[in-house]
């Protein structure tokens, strides 16, 4: 893992981040030689594409969908 000091880390910030991203590994961040922060590359189901959508082209069509599930006499509130 690589070490950074963080007056480095500060002045560097962007590209610290950008390579972590790009190469996958963590960088350690230190002050006077003790660990601060470990700056790491984010999960892979944070990547995941977003839900909305997720689920087009799964569902299936069973039967008739236009016509009433039941006839007219049936429903208690259509009579009068």
């Amino acid at each position: 893992m690589e070490e950074i000091a963080i007056s480095k880390f500060k002045a560097t910030c962007v590209a610290v981040l950008e390579n972590v991203r790009g190469t996958g590994k963590a960088v350690l961040v230190t002050r006077f030689g003790e660990p601060v922060a470990e700056v790491v590359p984010p999960h892979a189901s944070r990547n995941a594409k977003h839900w909305v959508g997720s689920l087009a082209g799964t569902g299936q069509i069973n039967g008739d969908i236009v016509s009433p599930a039941s006839e007219d006499v049936d429903w208690k509130a259509l009579r009068r």
